[in-house]
């Protein structure tokens, strides 16, 4: 099943983290946070991605152009035209990767629209965004959408709270204290998305519209949504802050997004 990933937006929230950069190529240690969401992905074996390229669209081309040069160790052997040598062959990846210049002004539901073409066949794919992780079980989650046949399945998760979420007794004694825990009630959309290619025909080709406005909508009042509740972790990289906090945890080991 292919994965399309939305790498287009300009990221306006989180500059000065880096303006150098678009938004899915902001590391999460060593490797961009997309590289991170494909990696996922990867290791349930979903490894044929279409990215949908808008703002500094050059920087992810370049960053996959290059990949092995930016991410492995090599020689130069000037001596023998320039001859380049991998020593370092530990990062090798076996994924495909299309890489689509959707416009840097389009919207989500209008840089799906222009890869309608890079499906093909395929009854399904998988959708998700370029700024967004988390531990979600995506075998299950396909599993789930094969079951009930609509058009469209959504991951529901429990935002982050901004803030720490203090338990207290008797209005001022703390009991508990987390940092940065999961929300215990309501949910929104996780951006990881399993779509049947139906999706296309609420897609209007001659505007530009935001997927989750118009045609979101349409398709829940339609009867064809359904929710993957997950309980897990979930992050999105909007702000500063978010980027220091999934950084922390890369550094300490503590990723729970990663299982390769």
């Amino acid at each position: 099943m292919k994965v399309v990933i939305l790498c287009g937006g300009k990221g306006t929230r989180i500059r000065g983290v880096n303006d150098d950069l678009p938004k899915p190529m902001i590391p999460i240690g060593k490797y961009p946070i997309l590289w991170h969401i494909m990696a996922g992905y990867a290791a349930y074996g979903h490894k044929d991605f279409i990215l949908c390229l808008g703002y500094k669209s050059e920087t992810i081309k370049s960053f996959f152009l290059n990949y092995r040069a930016y991410t492995q160790n090599f020689s130069i052997n000037f001596a023998n035209d320039g001859e380049v040598v991998f020593v370092d062959k530990s990062g090798d990846i076996d994924w495909k990767v299309t890489l689509v210049d959707t416009e840097t002004e389009s919207l989500t539901g209008t840089r799906i629209k222009k890869i309608e073409s890079y499906i093909g066949d395929d009854d399904n794919f998988m959708l998700t965004y370029g700024d967004g992780i988390g531990d979600i079980d995506l075998g299950k989650l396909e599993a789930f959408h094969s079951s009930h046949g609509k058009l469209m399945t959504l991951s529901g998760v429990r935002p982050p709270s901004r803030f720490g979420e203090l338990e207290c007794v008797d209005g001022s004694h703390i009991t508990e204290f987390n940092e940065k825990p999961q929300a215990r009630e309501g949910r929104i959309s996780g951006g990881f998305f399993v779509c049947r290619k139906e999706l296309f025909g609420y897609l209007c080709p001659d505007k530009n519209e935001m997927l989750e406005e118009a045609p979101m909508r349409a398709i829940a009042s339609d009867g064809q949504m359904m929710m993957y509740a997950h309980d897990g972790f979930w992050q999105c990289m909007d702000t500063a802050r978010d980027y220091a906090y999934l950084n922390q945890l890369y550094d300490e080991g503590r990723a729970p997004w990663i299982k390769w």
